[in-house]
């Protein structure tokens, strides 16, 4: 009963974000909010990133269920005041709520696989539990059109209602938690603000790199401020007693690695689940359900090969698996630096698979090692530590990918006076040559592939860097 509760809750939880990219454009046109729907996604990113960890902690010191249905009860909540959202305001401060009860669901569901099952068997619980999210991948754009063109946006949101109560029900009956024996010491609630604004002005400082209407000075603002309250973090956490985030878990060089890894791979995930299908709707003109088929190679591949996860770590150390997947995934990247407008089509999805079969085994293999390298006490907050990461990964590079994309666009108008910005907008978002002339067809097309070999280019640093710091990695042995 409860691994068919964690199934159902990561599903409903992974296929928010794929059902809600379908409907946007309907929503943004019924509640008019052409100017703030990045913030629809942005505000769930950052409540759920800021709660990950607060999660993580208190289910290491109160137990997984009640933790586990407080997060869950929140998330329906929230998904029914969207639901009933007004206008684009209403609909940005509940998406905020859905984030605060998204922040417990899914590292605790990788928490309680770690209480329930045995480290041997508990990387094929973790590879069962990738289906869930591989469905909801495949299945998310199809449900979402489906409800957008048969009932109205509303029920995208509605639909976790139901769901949440199936969670609810199973975890109530079938989760029999044993008692947890732990000091009573006192909240770290100088921990818990001092990370939570540095959480928030950190992800506000990405979000805001690619506006180019953003001054420098609100930008060094951001910055100051997240400096600041990091600063006050660290000191926080090496005065309390029982500290939100542990500090003492990242002298693990392992644990950190493990980390640092889910991150940076998170980034480059989020890179080409966002530019592969712009490249192919503004270079090959094919349809945005076509473009968006050429990720779908990843989640498929990811929940296939996260099920030989098991078998490598019991004979190999870890970064004797990482190391040799990155480098053929970064020997895959590669032509996309160079890519001419006449690149071949279905390269895209070979790529995409390569690189999802890649993030199935070594981001399954991050939460294995990461729970497993730490005290028994502390595997929640493990847990919440690497979801933290790939939210972060991805909510970071956004930001970087959006800025150099808009950086180089901009740079190679400077050189081409024959078309201006309005002209690429329209060109990247249409199906349509746009009535312009062939010439500047060809412009544009130069600068649109210009803007993606150096999107690409920053994907092979990450993976260099992904390479390095495996490299770094002190230990030699399988972890058993």
């Amino acid at each position: 009963m409860i691994m068919t509760a964690i199934f159902v809750a990561t599903f409903m939880t992974s296929v928010e974000t794929t059902i809600v990219t379908t409907a946007l454009p309907t929503i943004i046109s019924k509640l008019n909010g052409l100017s703030l729907q990045s913030w629809v996604f942005a505000m769930y990113l950052l409540t759920t990133a800021v709660r990950t960890p607060i999660y993580g902690k208190l289910a290491d010191r109160s137990g997984r269920k009640q933790i586990f249905i407080s997060g869950l009860i929140v998330f329906s909540v929230g998904s029914f005041l969207c639901g009933i959202s007004t206008n684009i305001y209403e609909l940005i401060l509940f998406r905020a709520v859905q984030g605060i009860g998204s922040g417990a669901i899914m590292p605790i569901t990788f928490t309680i696989i770690a209480d329930l099952f045995t480290y041997e068997k508990r990387s094929t619980m973790l590879a069962l539990n990738n289906t869930a999210w591989g469905i909801s991948a495949l299945l998310g754009p199809l449900i979402g059109g489906f409800i957008v063109d048969q009932l109205n946006w509303h029920w995208i949101f509605f639909i976790n209602v139901p769901l949440g109560v199936v969670v609810l029900i199973l975890v109530i009956f079938g989760f029999k938690e044993q008692p947890r024996k732990s000091e009573k010491r006192p909240i770290d609630f100088k921990g818990i603000f001092s990370l939570s604004g540095s959480l928030v002005f950190l992800l506000l400082l990405f979000q805001i790199l690619g506006n180019q209407r953003v001054k420098l000075s609100v930008i060094g603002a951001m910055a100051a401020f997240f400096l600041a309250f990091l600063y006050l973090f660290c000191r926080a956490e090496k005065d309390a007693q029982d500290p939100i985030i542990p500090l003492t878990l990242f002298k693990n060089q392992l644990f950190t690695i493990q980390i640092a890894t889910a991150l940076l791979l998170s980034g480059i995930q989020i890179g080409f689940q966002t530019y592969f299908p712009i490249w192919l709707q503004s270079i090959y003109k094919v349809s945005a359900s076509v473009a968006g088929l050429a990720v779908t190679p990843s989640p498929v591949l990811w929940l296939i090969s996260s099920f030989f996860v098991g078998a490598l770590v019991r004979r190999f150390a870890p970064k004797r698996i990482t190391g040799p997947i990155i480098l053929i995934q970064l020997l895959f990247y590669v032509p996309l630096v160079i890519a001419g407008v006449k690149f071949p089509m279905p390269l895209f999805y070979i790529i995409a698979g390569v690189t999802g079969a890649g993030l199935g085994i070594i981001i399954t293999m991050n939460t294995l090692i990461s729970q497993r390298v730490v005290p028994g006490n502390n595997v929640g907050t493990a847990s919440s530590m690497l979801t933290l990461g790939r939210t972060l990964g991805q909510t970071i590079m956004t930001g970087v990918f959006g800025l150099i994309f808009n950086l180089s666009i901009n740079r190679s108008l400077m050189t081409h006076q024959n078309v201006n910005l309005v002209q690429v907008n329209k060109f990247i978002s249409s199906t349509q040559k746009n009535n312009v002339s062939s010439n500047s067809v060809i412009t544009m097309e130069n600068i649109i592939v210009g803007g993606m070999h150096h999107i690409f280019a920053a994907v092979l640093i990450l993976f260099v860097l992904i390479l390095l710091l495996n490299i770094s990695d002190k230990n030699k042995y399988a972890i058993n």
